[in-house]
């Protein structure tokens, strides 16, 4: 029989705006607003206006393999800022678990060849410098019971993982800031989108198992105009490569997930940065207005 995959395309309209409580000038900054383009998605059109009009532009792909964008102004004082993206994806991961693990990965904790164990060791450790490189050991604790249920499958790990804290936590929106250490994620049992995906990453990382911080879109209520950036993990599994999973919505991630980039940390998948002087005497307060339309 065979699978005829159907694609799904999305068109985006995603507009930032800074509004600063006095004029400031802006230092470069970098975007990280460009969706991917990879198996599980190809990026049709994309487009980028930044207001005030910057002195250049540079593309450029980080240590990761995202594609970014740097942009730098005029001394110039102003008092907002503005980056608007129109981006068209094609996503076509019709079935996130069409993969078969490699014969020494299919038990925890996975004894990875010395070469790829190298190469993992920026998703393996902890998130947080105040366990040093040790993983929280709340998610340790939470890791083990799991593994323990499933037998050691991991597989079965992640889905039951991604089940009880969708099952579990409560959802918040909360539109700034860091995440939460996830000890104080699964002791509340609430979060947003990022408290939930980094105690993912935590527990999956305590059992041995690389994993990644993802930022991006999700298709959402096709009713509700109520938009937000949304972030879930991905993890490295010997035979499949990444495979992303959203504590959020309980869902092994397919087609309905846009992604834009991905990194070992959040600090470094956050969809703006940059900074402006004078720092410490101007507050800057945030405004967005995202549109996501299935066209296809």
């Amino acid at each position: 029989m065979t699978n005829h995959k159907v694609p799904v395309y999305y068109q985006i309209s995603h507009t930032t705006t800074y509004h600063y409580s006095q004029p400031v000038s802006l230092y470069p900054h970098v975007v990280r607003l460009r969706p991917r383009s990879d198996s599980h998605q190809t990026l049709q059109s994309f487009s980028l206006l930044v207001t005030p009009s910057p002195v250049s532009q540079s593309p450029l792909i980080d240590l990761e393999g995202n594609a970014l964008v740097k942009v730098w102004f005029q001394p110039e004082p102003t008092d907002s800022l503005t980056v608007q993206v129109l981006s068209q994806v094609e996503t076509h991961q019709t079935n996130p678990f069409n993969y078969l693990l490699e014969p020494w990965a299919i038990r925890l904790p996975i004894d990875y060849p010395a070469s790829l164990w190298m190469q993992l060791q920026p998703y393996l450790g902890g998130q947080y410098p105040s366990y040093g490189a040790a993983v929280d050991p709340v998610a340790v604790s939470l890791a083990q019971e799991i593994s323990h249920q499933v037998e050691g499958n991991p597989t079965l790990f992640l889905s039951e993982l991604n089940q009880i804290l969708y099952t579990n936590c409560k959802y918040t929106i909360r539109e700034t800031g860091d995440p939460m250490p996830p000890g104080i994620t699964w002791l509340n049992r609430t979060g947003s989108c990022r408290d939930l995906t980094v105690l993912f990453i935590e527990a999956c990382r305590a059992i041995g198992l690389a994993a990644r911080f993802v930022s991006g879109y999700q298709e959402g209520d096709i009713d509700s105009n109520d938009r937000h950036l949304h972030a879930w993990a991905e993890v490295y599994l010997p035979g499949a490569g990444w495979r992303g999973f959203d504590p959020t919505h309980g869902l092994a991630v397919s087609d309905r997930h846009i992604a834009l980039v991905a990194s070992a940390s959040h600090r470094y998948a956050a969809p703006i940065s940059g900074s402006f002087s004078p720092a410490g005497g101007a507050q800057a307060t945030m405004t967005y207005q995202l549109v996501i339309q299935s066209i296809g």
